[in-house]
């Protein structure tokens, strides 16, 4: 009838108004069947485990390890259920956004990029990254790039100087062809010729090459020439006395967007670009990279005040040209733009092995948990790839009414105003003392006080009534540099669990901060990562125990002829069937799921124990929260070996002690199991040993690069002869330990 008709028309145009749709991922019914069957088998093992407490006497102390263990693990598996029960996928329709609706009103947007340390984060790399946001498609007049230097470097402010020369060819270039992507360094590593004539290609790469020759040059010199100098005012605010942690505060404008001179080799408008190295004395405690952050919010607000704020880190350069528009359809989509306070995208790197050697790739982790934090409320914001307004981070809450002005900002240069005292004036906003005695930190901005400042931040604007969407387009929106040796990847991992179990022990527990503001499943999905840490203790247990006390001939599982032994085996094999399935489905190779299954284990004994402890002395007051930058940077050997896929060891440090001495543990605990059974009653021994035995031979075959890294290999990578001899030692302690 009429009335269907209209109604069907109607939804036919609201379809047709949206700018993206949510699609959700199928088989979930079959994963929910999954999901049961493994609970019910978790569940008869935990039963079995309580039924059967041993006496006072022989294995009673290590079966009640192993309950407390398994318990732990039980609930952690329940915890990591809330993003996989109902995941969404994005997807935008652009065209309808500058079509049919905004065209050349598109907001205007302010990109944050952050750097730290000239020798860990090379200057040529961070002016890639800069080059590629520079290059968006969308209107240059409404892009401001800034670039906030928190090591406080000449050598990092004359390689932006060089960019903006360079910018002027190679923005044109880049839209002429519409090339991608736009990093310089990533576009020329690729060797794309065919959408250009060979003479502008070659013309192109060698003025690129010869920047970065320069500023290469630069950074080892570690000088300035004096000719270079006299060509910028900005290269004068550094003098010999300044050093990265003391210095005043450094606001130069590159390039002015909204001065006529601020344009490329063919007339057209250049975006904005700004350095700023906001203040540092000895005696004020500077906040990391979220007090450059929001140095950086309040510099821009005097500059260009965009509505919106993209922030990415230095070594994360722009893949996809259209992101900015891919992001604006969530903000501006009419019916749901009004409830999003961000946009995160996913962090993907250029650099990985085929078989991901570290476990660095993040496969399961984009596609399946971000995305079943999209369903639930919205992803964490993971500090990099995210688009934010500007209001919400500066401390607005939801309301229903709420209303965007997409036209804020600031248009035109203020009549007799000219760059130098705007450029005074940002300078006084990024003072030491400009967030004494206010809400920054706090309510305004991004929060302090803990490693990773963005899950808290992105927390508190949940909790404030926001969603956040998660955008994971088919052609990556950002690419970086991932971790190319084993300690860049325990370094970065310490730090992630350590900041995230930081906030699950702080005011922050999202399980407190967010009861009543968000729901249960939510608070869940951010506990995923702030359980990393206290996940070490029932690894360590659960590699060391078993193994041990197969050698002394204590069983700690059913017989493998009881049919108790049935939920472990499901238990086990289907959870590891499932994530073969997860890890498969999300791009990784057999090889490299295996690769992933080793890591896990690697980082639960190192890096989230170091993480573990580490929180634990800062709340007893026993050390002060740091921040290490994760290098960039690789020798030349190393990166060979990374390409081959050879772990990297080299040096002496704890947490190889700790992988070596497991390794060495349970291959001689297999031995000696193996021997005992062999020379005894073996097909009691068997029976009653077997479910160890597996264990323990599992752990040995996942060590096996590391039996490889001790006695065969001979490069400069291997373990150092000092580990594998304290590893011996402390094996050796272990022996005359008891386990009960």
């Amino acid at each position: 009838d009429d009335s269907a008709y209209a109604l069907r028309e109607s939804e036919v145009c609201r379809m047709e108004r949206r700018l993206f749709e949510t699609v959700r991922h199928g088989g979930r019914a079959l994963y929910r069947l999954h999901a049961v069957t493994v609970a019910a088998s978790t569940l008869l093992v935990l039963y079995y485990r309580a039924t059967r407490v041993p006496g006072s006497g022989g294995r009673r102390a290590a079966w009640l390890g192993m309950l407390a263990a398994e318990l732990w693990y039980a609930a952690y598996w329940v915890v990591t259920q809330s993003v996989r029960w109902s995941p969404v996928r994005r997807c935008t329709f652009r065209d309808r956004l500058t079509a049919r609706r905004y065209g050349d009103r598109l907001p205007g947007v302010d990109i944050f990029v952050c750097t730290a340390d000239p020798l860990s984060e090379p200057p040529s790399l961070v002016i890639s990254t800069i080059l590629s946001v520079m290059a968006y498609n969308y209107p240059a007049e409404k892009l401001s790039v800034y670039l906030s230097d928190d090591g406080g470097s000449v050598l990092t402010f004359y390689a932006m100087w060089e960019a903006s020369l360079f910018a002027k060819h190679w923005l044109p270039f880049c839209k002429r062809y519409n090339i991608e992507p736009r990093s310089p360094a990533a576009y020329f590593s690729e060797s794309y010729q065919d959408l250009c004539t060979p003479k502008e290609w070659s013309f192109i790469k060698d003025m690129y090459d010869e920047m970065t020759e320069r500023i290469d040059t630069a950074v080892i010199s570690r000088k300035i020439p004096e000719e270079i100098r006299s060509n910028h005012k900005g290269f004068y605010e550094w003098n010999p006395e300044i050093t990265s942690k003391n210095h005043q505060p450094i606001v130069q404008v590159l390039i002015d967007g909204k001065d006529q001179k601020g344009v490329d080799s063919e007339g057209n408008v250049l975006p904005t670009l700004v350095y700023m190295a906001r203040e540092k004395r000895p005696q004020h405690h500077h906040n990391f990279k979220a007090g450059a952050m929001n140095a950086l919010i309040r510099v821009s607000s005097v500059i260009s005040n965009s509505p919106v704020i993209m922030n990415v880190d230095c070594d994360m350069y722009s893949n996809n040209n259209d992101t900015i528009r891919d992001a604006l359809c969530f903000f501006l989509d009419e019916e749901m733009g009004h409830k999003i306070g961000f946009v995160q995208y996913p962090q993907n790197y250029n650099n990985m092995t085929k078989n991901n050697l570290y476990g660095n790739s993040l496969h399961v982790i984009n596609e399946v948990e971000m995305g079943g934090m999209d369903s639930l409320g919205g992803p964490l914001y993971v500090g990099t790839g995210c688009f934010h307004r500007r209001e919400i981070l500066c401390g607005k809450r939801f309301t229903k009414d709420y209303q965007e002005d997409w036209n804020g900002g600031i248009k035109g240069r203020i009549q007799d105003t000219s760059i130098g005292e705007i450029e005074e004036k940002a300078k006084s906003l990024a003072t030491c003392t400009y967030e004494h005695d206010t809400q920054w930190g706090d309510e305004i901005g991004l929060k302090y006080g803990c490693p990773v400042e963005d899950v808290i931040t992105g927390l508190a604007i949940h909790c404030r009534g926001w969603e956040s969407v998660y955008s994971n387009p088919t052609r990556p929106a950002f690419m970086g540099l991932g971790p190319t040796t084993l300690a860049q990847t325990l370094l970065q991992h310490k730090r992630w669990s350590e900041g995230s179990f930081s906030i699950f022990l702080s005011k922050y527990c999202p399980f407190l901060f967010g009861h009543g503001k968000t729901n249960l499943r939510h608070q869940m999905g951010y506990c995923i990562y702030g359980l990393w840490a206290p996940n070490s203790l029932p690894t360590l247990y659960y590699v060391v125990i078993p193994s041990l006390a197969l050698l002394k001939g204590i069983p700690l599982f059913p017989k493998i002829t009881s049919p108790w032994i049935a939920p472990f085996i499901y238990a086990f094999c289907v959870k590891n069937m499932y994530s073969l399935y997860e890890a498969l489905s999300c791009g990784d190779t057999l090889k490299g799921w295996w690769n992933g299954q080793r890591m896990w284990l690697v980082k639960r004994i190192t890096s989230f124990l170091f993480g573990a402890i580490d929180t634990v002395r800062k709340l007893l007051g026993l050390s002060k929260m740091t921040f290490v930058v994760t290098p960039k940077v690789s020798v030349e050997d190393e990166s060979k070996r990374y390409e081959e896929e050879i772990m990297e060891f080299g040096s002496s440090t704890p947490e190889y002690v700790i992988i070596a001495t497991i390794a060495l543990l349970n291959l001689v605990c297999l031995l000696g199991g193996l021997s005992q059974i062999m020379t005894g009653a073996w097909n009691i021994h068997l029976d009653a040993f077997s479910p160890q035995l597996i264990l323990c031979g599992m752990l040995v075959i996942t060590n096996m690069p590391f039996y490889e890294a001790m006695f065969l290999r001979n490069d400069k990578g291997k373990i150092p002869f000092t580990v594998t001899l304290a590893s011996f030692g402390f094996v050796m302690l272990d022996f005359l330990v008891p386990i009960v």
